[in-house]
């Protein structure tokens, strides 16, 4: 049974008056943490982001632990406290810290009011050491609470806000929720009024101006026509039989294969959230046109496949075949090619392990000849070998960096190809480099010396 409420004697009033709440130094973060863990019913002390961890001291006995983190990206009520617009939100959003973590390490029947007095001191300065630390003042705060466990009662005393309950979902992977049935209680404050106020206003005041985040680029959206996409839906699906497994399968092979490559065609770059993004903003006739499934509560809709379908789907896709036959589209809309250059080069791929590609790209219609994948080991100059061997390059100016100055790789251009190849040369390569200067003239630039003769008339 709870215990009644009542007023602190002289002795924990003391207490109080001399509690002192500060951040904690990074010697004591173990001792933090495993205290959090411990105590905490999350059994976490893992904060992410942007956060910040204090102690509730008296005479150097920790009696309660405060953990602010980043906030939530989107809470409905949040929004509709503040006023924010959906572009405010993503320039803003940092003004609010969320309370991730705050436990009471004192005797639960000791000290009352120990923990609205813990978050009245840590509420005054959290700003300034959030400035201090993160470069930017807090404007708002927000927290959650179980109902289940607690009642709220000390963010209420210490001057916090009740807003509606959560929908009860719970984040159990990158992009699912899941539902629990468990809402939490939000509970915000607005630590200054008048800059609390302003978060919605069309423009900050200068204290605040200086700390908004630039708006995020606008969403990238397809100009294709729609029956240009019709042709790339026509063209992939034929020889690209679906890999991915029966079960949980909805969206239809066709359409995710369409999106991935209508998307890289677009420059979309990075994964599947970019990919997701891009499909969401898409219109109906241009799903239709990609073989999207129509929203079977609204047969009017398609719908874009999800981050996650993307991602399962990227895992699966076999490049072999679907190179082919993205080139074959590509030659149907570009016509013949009459490029006069070719530039091979080799690039890594961010975030991939090691992973790098060779491509050959016509100059100047940026048409895609051939790629070749090389892992982390590979050379580079062997890769190159293997992508000229997959096309042809007759009559062509193929233009490689100094590293293919290899005698297999240009008898490769000249002989097999019949194409002209431009390689610079470099101190390093003495020996190329000094039968260069024997057997070229000084005056064909731009091996040195002066500029060759002005031709006649």
């Amino acid at each position: 049974m709870a215990q009644p409420i009542r007023l602190p004697n002289a002795q924990e009033q003391a207490v109080l008056d001399q509690l002192v709440v500060r951040l904690i130094t990074p010697e004591e973060r173990p001792r933090w943490n495993e205290l959090v863990s411990t105590h905490h019913y999350l059994k976490s002390a893992t904060l992410v982001g942007e956060h910040l961890c204090y102690v509730a001291e008296y005479q150097g006995t920790w009696l309660a632990l405060l953990g602010w983190a980043a906030p939530a990206r989107h809470l409905r009520p949040r929004e509709a406290w503040v006023g924010w617009s959906k572009e405010q939100l993503s320039c803003r959003r940092h003004f609010f810290a969320n309370n991730a973590r705050f436990c009471i390490l004192a005797d639960a029947h000791q000290f009352p009011n120990l923990a609205s007095r813990c978050l009245g001191l840590c509420c005054a300065r959290v700003s300034q050491d959030w400035l201090a630390r993160w470069g930017h003042p807090l404007v708002g705060l927000e927290s959650f609470v179980d109902g289940q466990l607690f009642r709220g009662t000390a963010y209420k005393a210490a001057g916090w806000q009740r807003l509606d309950d959560t929908s009860g979902y719970a984040r159990v992977a990158e992009d699912f929720y899941v539902l629990h049935e468990r809402p939490k209680q939000l509970w915000v404050r607005a630590l200054e009024p008048v800059a609390f106020r302003s978060l919605r206003a069309q423009s900050l005041p200068p204290a605040l101006a200086i700390f908004e985040k630039p708006p995020p680029p606008k969403r990238q959206r397809c100009r294709v026509p729609t029956r240009r996409l019709a042709s790339l839906a026509d063209k992939l699906p034929l020889h690209q039989p679906d890999p991915r497994s029966t079960r949980g399968r909805w969206h239809p092979w066709p359409a995710v294969l369409n999106l991935i490559c209508l998307a890289k065609l677009c420059g979309i770059a990075m994964g599947q959230r970019q990919i997701a993004e891009f499909g969401r903003a898409l219109t109906q006739p241009q799903r239709r046109a990609l073989g999207c499934r129509r929203d079977p509560d609204s047969p009017r809709h398609y719908v874009a496949p999800s981050e996650s379908t993307f991602q399962r789907a990227l895992v699966k896709i076999d490049h072999t075949t679907l190179e082919p036959l993205l080139l074959q589209w590509q030659d149907q809309h570009l016509g013949p090619d009459t490029d006069p250059l070719i530039a091979i080069d080799g690039k890594h791929v961010r975030r991939s392990g090691g992973l790098a590609i060779a491509s050959a790209v016509g100059q100047p219609s940026q048409r895609i000849h051939a790629t070749v994948t090389l892992q982390k080991h590979d050379s580079e100059i062997i890769a190159v070998r293997q992508l000229l061997a997959k096309t042809e390059f007759t009559d062509q100016l193929l233009a490689l960096d100094a590293l293919h100055n290899q005698h297999e790789t240009q008898q490769q251009i000249l002989y097999d190809h019949g194409a002209d190849y431009l390689v610079p040369l470099k101190e390093n390569q003495k020996i190329i480099l000094a039968t260069a200067k024997t057997l070229l003239p000084e005056t064909l630039s731009p091996s040195g010396g002066s500029a060759p003769p002005a031709l006649p008339g």
